[in-house]
């Protein structure tokens, strides 16, 4: 299949510059980028991914909540059941 394409001229100077740097033709970098971008585009991001930006964002300022999270429940629990 054959496609038509505008660059502007900065874009146009770039992808000729980086061309002539790897040695691969103009036609092969740009199927590779746009295979590249229909990719990731595509597949399905993971529960991590989704959240990586919110993860931790707001920490507690204690380093020991995953190693002492039991005790740190227990804790807090307790606490909760001598007030009533």
């Amino acid at each position: 299949m054959s496609i038509s394409l505008r660059l502007n001229s900065k874009l146009e100077r770039e992808l000729n510059n980086y061309a002539k740097m790897t040695g691969k033709p103009k036609s092969e970098l740009i199927r590779n980028l746009i295979s590249d971008f229909v990719k990731k585009k595509s597949r399905r991001l993971t529960p991590w991914e989704l959240g990586k930006k919110v993860f931790g964002r707001e920490g507690s300022g204690r380093g020991n909540l995953s190693m002492d999270r039991k005790s740190i429940l227990k804790e807090k629990l307790n606490v909760k059941k001598n007030r009533y």
